[in-house]
């Protein structure tokens, strides 16, 4: 099995006038979903204009992503107060491998290496679908 290979960082940097950085739609919604943007961007709304517009362009090409990709969460609310997915959503690591084209152990050890994202459900492994399409996408990359 080959290694992924990413842009590297200066790839994602333009600019002439200031360095600005462009952020992939499917890394929008990562950030999202693991590092509390939808929060930040509720909590903070107003202290900054230049900031509450970057954090709307980031939820609405998170929103695009999820779309295009078939795992929103969208329930007809407002995309700032939607829930995280819940088990209704959420895959087995067997389903999971059915949609990956691998082995239910191959997605164990990924789980268990760190890649992909899981969450424990009794004595189960379960998959949210956004995790799914992330670690579908790291290993295109």
């Amino acid at each position: 099995m080959s290694t992924p290979r990413f842009r590297p960082p200066e790839s994602y940097v333009h600019g002439l006038n200031g360095p600005t950085v462009v952020v992939p739609a499917r890394v929008a919604a990562w950030l999202e979903r693991h590092a509390g943007l939808r929060s930040l961007r509720t909590t903070h709304r107003g202290a900054d204009p230049e900031v509450d517009s970057v954090l709307v362009a980031l939820a609405v090409a998170a929103a695009a992503w999820r779309e295009r990709t078939g795992v929103s969460t969208d329930q007809g609310t407002d995309q700032a107060q939607q829930a995280e997915p819940g088990p209704c959503c959420d895959l087995s690591t067997t389903e999971a491998a059915d949609r990956l084209g691998m082995t239910d152990r191959g997605v164990r050890k990924a789980i268990a290496g760190g890649r992909l994202t899981a969450h424990r459900d009794g004595d189960r492994w379960r998959v949210s679908l956004e995790d799914l399409e992330h670690y579908r996408a790291g290993r295109a990359a």
